[in-house]
């Protein structure tokens, strides 16, 4: 019989899911502010999808997260926002209305979306 190589037979099979994990909360403004000027809005003036104050804002997941901000139903630009995790006094979200651009309206509602996804993944293994 003449030499042969031996080896194992293996094939493996990975299936990947990412599940979004979003949570949202809402505020309405009660002044105007101005173009060129900042609306800071603490976790506790939010509120959440049952209607009960915020009181912790959740941390964004490092390279598998993201935020949007809506102004009147509208999604804005993510350069005029910065979003800060945590409870009150600590987590934040604040809008920097561009200069010569239209102020945001008293009463007007402001939305913020945290959507993390958390992904998982099954791999099996035949021999």
């Amino acid at each position: 019989m003449a030499l042969q190589l031996m080896k194992l037979l293996v094939t493996a099979t990975t299936t990947v899911e990412t599940v979004p994990s979003s949570q949202k909360f809402f505020y309405v403004t009660t002044g105007e502010t101005a173009a060129g000027a900042t609306l800071t809005i603490d976790t506790a003036d939010f509120f959440d999808d049952t209607g009960a104050a915020a009181t912790d804002l959740p941390a964004l997941a490092t390279n598998n997260s993201m935020y949007n901000v809506y102004i009147n139903g509208v999604l804005q630009m993510q350069g005029i926002s910065t979003y800060t995790p945590g409870a009150t006094t600590v987590g934040s979200l604040v809008i920097n209305v561009p200069a010569g651009g239209e102020p945001i309206l008293a009463d007007s509602p402001i939305v913020l979306e945290v959507i993390n996804y958390v992904p998982t993944s099954t791999t099996t293994v035949n021999t």
